[in-house]
């Protein structure tokens, strides 16, 4: 059985421990301001996307990764005996899955592996993390494609956002939404529902009433919650806020289960500052 080697964009949101610790390779994909082009979390990291936003009053635009990238990735590992598990953003918020697979065909069958994920950000981290697990246990590059295709439509993934000025500059959000969530003071919780984003709830008043949605949320799936790894993602957020989600959500699974990680630049231009998620798999 040859080795396998777990390959993911950069949308997963892991930590860089994390990607070490698990052996996980992460191909960036890459954000542009007019003729500028940056890698996510390579050559740009969110903080100076959001100075770069405020300077230019624009978004950036987000590119997927090309297949040649992936194509020259992929011979490395292939050169060395290693078949490779491939996954990343959902197919339907961007073509680097699409580019995936049209660089599988480069390779004989049965040696890539690309698992669409259905999900952004540590949703998908998530399974990358599964995939990392499996890959440890001895499993199979097929066998662990099998187990954790499974796995994607039971993570639950859903986001509190502050600000829905990013949402409306990426026509996500119109100029009346904008208005009536400013005024209302509310501060939508968006959700991820068969590969794409939903508002879910519409909760009003204090940002905490968002958070304490998100409590509320992960409280009525426990106990049938797996808990390898439950997942709290910010896109930069007040440290008091991430306490405050983290303590009871710990409340909820332990706090030995939480893993806190920031979202890169592709995540973070799409939701802006302030967002923060809770993410995990569902055993039924």
């Amino acid at each position: 059985m040859n080795k396998v080697m777990i390959i993911a964009d950069s949308t997963v949101d892991l930590t860089q421990d994390m990607y070490e610790k698990n052996n996980i390779r992460v191909v960036p994909l890459s954000v542009r301001f007019g003729e500028d082009v940056y890698l996510d979390n390579v050559t740009i990291v969110p903080d100076e996307l959001y100075a770069k936003v405020s300077e230019k009053g624009e978004l950036p635009k987000t590119a997927a990764i090309p297949p040649q990238t992936l194509i020259d990735v992929f011979k490395e590992y292939i050169d060395q005996s290693y078949d490779i598990l491939f996954t990343g953003i959902g197919a339907k918020m961007s073509s680097t899955i699409q580019s995936a697979i049209i660089a599988s065909n480069d390779f004989p069958e049965g040696r890539v592996f690309v698992l669409n994920s259905d999900n952004l950000s540590t949703g998908t981290g998530l399974l990358v993390l599964k995939m990392a697990k499996l890959r440890d246990e001895g499993k199979s590059a097929k066998e662990i494609y099998d187990e954790v295709s499974s796995l994607v439509s039971k993570v639950s993934a859903q986001f509190a956002v502050d600000t829905l000025e990013y949402l409306h500059k990426g026509g996500r959000c119109s100029g009346a939404s904008k208005l009536f969530g400013t005024l209302f003071h509310i501060h939508p919780i968006i959700k991820v529902v068969e590969g794409g984003m939903i508002v879910y709830k519409k909760p009003r008043g204090a940002y905490k009433a968002a958070l304490n949605e998100l409590v509320a949320e992960i409280q009525n799936d426990y106990p049938n919650i797996d808990l390898d790894n439950v997942m709290i993602t910010h896109s930069g957020l007040d440290e008091n806020l991430i306490n405050y989600l983290a303590n009871e959500v710990g409340k909820i699974v332990g706090d030995d289960k939480i893993r806190i990680t920031r979202a890169g630049c592709v995540i973070s231009s799409h939701c802006g500052p302030g967002t923060i998620g809770v993410l995990y798999i569902k055993n039924k």
